[in-house]
């Protein structure tokens, strides 16, 4: 069975965005260039390219799901290490959340400030993650994160959570329920939690453990699960996501690259793509149908693009209502402009085809361009998921790194 609706970065971000400050920090400025950049030229190669891979998923279950490896070792060891597949890439959360079951290795859980373990609470749309935060070195292609706080799903030695953490629905913590085996956010902001959490104790997110006794709890910065991409030695400043295009009818499996850095090697330049600043919240407005959508975002670790248009049929069929099933294909566009900044404009165009027919006519496919849905609730959102990736090439700048077209957090297509 497919996975549907909202795929983990999605129902992350939103969750977590709904802490004041946690996402980052304020809106940084951003450069409006013309123009557009296409991701389906040739592969890029170098120490700071990963390989991305749309296809099946660990559980057989996932569609446009982008997904890389991981090794993560003991911190300052070389050979108490693992190497772990089909961990989702997110643009919309940020850093290392990987399934205990997936790293069999027992790292040392951070100290929380006030003694015993610090554990984290992730909250999503339909459910939760828990587990402790660990010192980990971590390696994504050539690139090395040492130290890096990294949040461990599901391990045995945390079996007691909370009720404000488990009363926010079904425990996601395996293979099963997770549809990945961990998942790499890589989102503008550097902490998921920030200056929020560093001295006020934020519901069902951080907290203080001893054996099956676990409190609230404040975490210093140093000690949040944070982007891999910022604690990097170098080519620290955001990425690059290059996928070539998808036939309407889909694909079997689609490989892109994951490029770390903007315009610190010869092959992250910018170029004459357009560039919009996002808010604190990493997100814009998307004017679509004349409707402002100002809350709405581009986001790798949704599976399709998601609004609300009553105009257009959902499917009908047994677990597939959260997409939509036009009698037809629909073209449609929006104009992306940012919250923050004045004369920044982009308008994109995409397609909206019929869930069913395409999952009927390739069931083995599990890459679809045009596959989108309704966006949960009545947020006034446009969320630009995998199917917007497809013949692009999407840079990420995280919040006040500077690159030559300017200062993030922005993306740039």
């Amino acid at each position: 069975m497919r996975s549907i609706g909202l795929s983990f970065g999605a129902a992350f971000g939103v969750a977590v965005c709904l802490l004041m400050s946690a996402c980052g920090g304020g809106g940084g400025g951003g450069l409006a260039s013309s123009g557009s950049s296409g991701g389906s030229g040739s592969t890029p190669s170098g120490a700071n390219v990963a390989s991305i891979i749309v296809d099946q998923g660990p559980n057989n279950d996932s569609v446009n799901t982008a997904f890389v490896s991981v090794t993560v070792c003991a911190a300052g060891s070389t050979t108490n290490c693992a190497t772990v597949d089909h961990v989702q890439l997110d643009t919309g959360s940020y850093g290392l959340r990987i399934l205990s079951s997936a790293l069999n290795l027992a790292l040392q859980p951070i100290a929380a400030p006030g003694g015993g373990s610090l554990v984290e609470c992730v909250n999503f749309v339909d459910g939760y993650s828990w587990g402790p935060v660990v010192a980990a070195d971590v390696t994504v292609g050539g690139e090395t994160a040492g130290n890096l706080p990294v949040h461990v799903i599901g391990d045995s030695r945390f079996t007691t959570v909370p009720s404000d953490c488990s009363g926010t629905g079904t425990e996601e913590d395996t293979v099963a329920t997770f549809h990945a085996n961990g998942v790499l956010g890589v989102g503008p902001f550097q902490y998921d939690c920030g200056d929020g959490c560093v001295s006020t104790v934020q519901p069902a997110s951080y907290y203080a453990c001893n054996g099956a006794s676990c409190i609230a709890s404040t975490a210093p910065l140093a000690s949040q699960v944070q982007s891999f991409v910022s604690s990097l030695a170098s080519d620290n400043n955001g990425v690059i996501i290059q996928m070539p295009s998808v036939a309407d009818a889909g694909a079997l499996t689609v490989s892109g690259s994951l490029i770390f850095g903007i315009d610190t090697e010869s092959n992250n330049a910018s170029g004459s793509e357009t560039v919009i600043a996002l808010d604190g919240f990493a997100e814009l407005t998307a004017t679509y149908k004349g409707q402002a959508l100002n809350q709405s975002f581009i986001d790798s670790g949704t599976n399709g693009i998601y609004f609300n248009d009553s105009t257009i049929p959902k499917c009908t069929q047994t677990g597939i209502t959260d997409f939509y099933c036009p009698t037809s294909t629909q073209a449609l566009s929006a104009a992306l402009t940012s919250n923050v900044m004045t004369g920044t404009s982009a308008m994109v165009d995409f397609s909206v085809g019929n869930a069913n027919d395409m999952f009927q006519a390739n069931p083995t496919f599990n890459a679809f361009p045009q596959l989108s849905g309704s966006y949960p609730g009545t947020t006034p959102t446009l969320d630009l998921g995998m199917s917007f990736f497809y013949g692009r090439r999407v840079a990420v700048a995280l919040d006040g790194a500077k690159t030559t077209v300017g200062t993030g957090p922005y993306v740039a297509f």
